[in-house]
């Protein structure tokens, strides 16, 4: 055999030993102690010896007869795997069926004999020429059992499971054939075919990545092959950028050979080019997302790492201060699970229903959805994760429901996470479609739906949180106002009786009159407030009320500023269910707001009209406007105001009188050009005929 030959040879067998010895490396490291994995690495570690020895014996540093000993061995270790697993599919306390046993009792034989014939030359044929026949017919019949063998193997296994062992019985199977071939060759021809075996050790070598597929895939039969996802995807990613490299120089030179004179500039040129187009690339989310799907789905017994998955959505919910962006953090967390580009996050308000409470990618999506919708009472009895494209297509697995308006019209919606608290409907977040193509099967259905009450733990917590901040600050505010009360009540008991001594002097001048009229004012003032104060703790008595003449109410407490607003008055039947007090009272913060943020030059404008079925109320202003994160974080905060002398419950109050009564509001503002709030009602219906208030 040519030295050359002998040389590749001895880098092939010693690529397979590196190969096997890696893989036997990998499956320790995983150990479980099972028979199934005792046998996988006795066969791997057993190839990785043999391959050793070969290349060695290219090398002409050990003697053929040992490595044709280890041979032999390999091959009786992958049958013993292989009746293992066969073994392994039948049913408690069934026998394997009698062709297999006798395969399994005459392979027994002829292994242990060519391994002691190998060993022990004397105990073969004295005839040189017959022993080495009979040795390779010996090896021809192994590698036929192999073939068996491996063909029960994957009949027995069903069909659907065929997918974790098909790749094991592709790379045996063409380890035997290959091997067939060598033998029958040798035993017809007396010799080696020189050039087969030497390219044997690269084809031994490249069964090894398909073995260590099935050991990962069927966790049943082997021990698992310790290989993160990470490690997967940088080592595909490193992989397939060097394969990627080895092209475009393989191109580069050949531009350079027939591009004459202009070769070498064409070769740089494209080299760069090909550099730039490798790292964009690279930085591609898209491409990267789809990788880890590919390597999942196609390497790992589930697609995802569980461990590292719930650690990255725990440090994703959990980073930053606490409580600050929580809901955006959960939207993130979630949308991460599955690649997706972005979501957004509803949650319950109160008798308002499901608002959208946060966003991360996606500030174009709005919507409300009532409490009792029959959307809402799905999610929170089936509990399930919705999958608008599978709606779509098969609708008869959601029975009769159908998706909000808003949800329908939402460009690339896909899922719609239900955020279960016990049994509470939390909220839900809607993602996008995932960059990955990930497909929406049981494995993402389960993980969105554990990681999702984990969100809602959260979130329940924060907002546990906050009401107790809230609650502690009112009832500090109305420890406040008890304090005003009873100075109050002793003021206007001054006042009073002042006001009754001060009969006594009618002879004296007419300044008197006017002292007491000054007085009686203030007293009629200050009694006034004081009903309101009081009246403040007491529940409000919702009334049937025209729209109308709640602004003209707003808008006339409102005379004392410079700039008057321009008031567009609805239609007198236009009428709405509230206590008509704290509505006007509402609407008024926000139109002295508006006052106070808009210049003299500067146009405000109050609005009522009907929109949808409800009542629409509009305050607008060209003023100094508010940034987005200011509304979001701050507008409706209490005590929390800009003013030196506010107290920054305007807004809050505003927002809550509205939810109480089943409405909302929305805001829309951009600094340095004005505001526009939207305040939404339900009309009231069963308003009587004649016009009047009714209780």
């Amino acid at each position: 055999m040519p030295d050359t030959l002998l040389l590749l040879a001895a880098v092939g067998y010693g690529l397979a030993a590196l190969a096997y010895f890696a893989l036997s490396g990998l499956i320790v490291a995983s150990w479980r102690r099972r028979p199934q994995g005792r046998l996988l690495v006795l066969a791997t570690g057993i190839s990785a010896a043999w391959g050793a020895l070969l290349a060695l014996t290219a090398l002409g540093g050990v003697q053929p007869w040992l490595g044709l000993a280890f041979e032999v061995a390999r091959d009786g270790a992958w049958l013993a795997l292989m009746f293992y697993i066969l073994h392994l599919r039948l049913p408690p306390g069934a026998r394997l069926p009698t062709p297999l046993r006798v395969i399994r009792a005459a392979s027994t034989v002829l292994v242990g004999y060519l391994l002691v014939a190998s060993l022990y030359p004397g105990l073969a044929p004295s005839r040189p020429l017959v022993a080495v026949w009979a040795g390779n017919m010996g090896l021809v019949l192994l590698t036929v059992m192999g073939l068996v063998l491996t063909e029960q193997v994957y009949r027995s296994t069903r069909p659907e499971d065929r997918w974790a062992i098909k790749f094991l019985c592709l790379g045996l199977g063409g380890l035997f054939v290959y091997d067939f071939y060598l033998y029958v060759h040798a035993a017809l021809f007396y010799a080696m075919d020189a050039q087969a075996w030497a390219a044997r050790g690269y084809v031994a070598a490249l069964v090894t990545p398909l073995v260590a597929v099935s050991a990962a895939r069927n966790p049943e039969w082997a021990a698992p092959v310790g290989l993160s996802r990470r490690m997967a995807f940088h080592t595909a990613s490193l992989f397939g950028a060097g394969i990627y490299l080895l092209l475009m120089a393989g191109a580069g030179y050949y531009l350079r050979l027939f591009g004459g004179a202009w070769g070498d500039v064409m070769q740089t040129v494209f080299v760069f080019a090909a550099a730039m187009l490798l790292i964009l690339l690279m930085f591609s989310g898209t491409l990267r997302a789809r990788l880890r799907v590919f390597l999942s789905k196609h390497f790992f017994s589930y697609r995802y790492d569980y461990r590292e998955e719930w650690l990255k959505f725990t440090r994703t919910l959990t980073e930053g201060k606490p409580g600050e962006q929580l809901c955006e953090r959960a939207v993130e967390a979630l949308a991460r699970l599955l690649e997706s580009p972005g979501g957004a996050l509803w949650m319950r308000e109160g008798h308002a229903g499901y608002q959208r409470a946060s966003h991360w990618n996606w500030a174009d999506i709005q919507g409300i959805e009532p409490d009792a919708s029959p959307f809402i009472h799905w999610l929170a009895d089936k509990q399930w994760v919705v999958d608008l494209d599978e709606m779509k297509v098969r609708p008869d697995l959601y029975g009769d429901l159908e998706p909000p308006a808003w949800l329908r019209s939402a460009a690339n919606a896909w899922l719609v996470v239900p955020l279960m608290l016990h049994d509470e409907l939390l909220g839900f977040v809607v993602l996008k479609h995932s960059l990955g193509n990930v497909s929406f099967n049981w494995e993402v259905s389960d993980l969105l739906k554990v990681a999702a009450r984990q969100a809602a733990a959260h979130l329940a917590q924060m907002r546990a949180s906050n009401q107790l901040i809230v609650a502690r600050q009112f009832e500090s505010f109305n420890r406040t106002t008890t304090f005003v009360i009873h100075d109050l009540k002793n003021l206007v008991a001054q006042l009073s009786l002042l006001l009754a001594n001060a009969e006594k002097h009618k002879h004296k001048p007419e300044f008197q009159a006017d002292m007491l009229d000054t007085v009686e004012n203030a007293v009629t003032r200050m009694n006034k407030v004081l009903a309101q104060l009081r009246r403040g703790s007491e529940t409000a008595v919702a009334q049937s009320v025209p729209l109308a003449d709640v602004l003209k109410e707003a808008a006339a407490s409102k005379q004392a500023f410079k700039l008057r607003p321009t008031v567009e008055l609805p239609s007198s039947s236009l009428r709405v269910r509230a206590d008509r007090d704290q509505l006007a009272r509402a609407i008024g913060h926000l139109l002295q707001n508006a006052l106070e943020a808009t210049p003299a030059s500067g146009q405000v404008t109050l609005r009522g009209s009907e929109q949808g079925g409800r009542a629409l109320i509009e305050v607008i202003d060209s003023g100094s406007g508010m940034d987005d994160d200011f509304i979001r974080t701050r507008l409706f905060q209490p005590f929390d105001s800009t003013k030196g002398a506010g107290m920054g419950i305007g807004a809050y109050e505003c927002r809550e009188t509205l939810r109480a009564l089943g409405g909302s509001v929305e805001v829309d503002s951009v600094p340095g050009r004005g505001t526009h709030f939207r305040l939404s009602l339900p009309l009231d219906h069963n308003a009587p005929a004649g016009g009047g208030d009714a209780a």
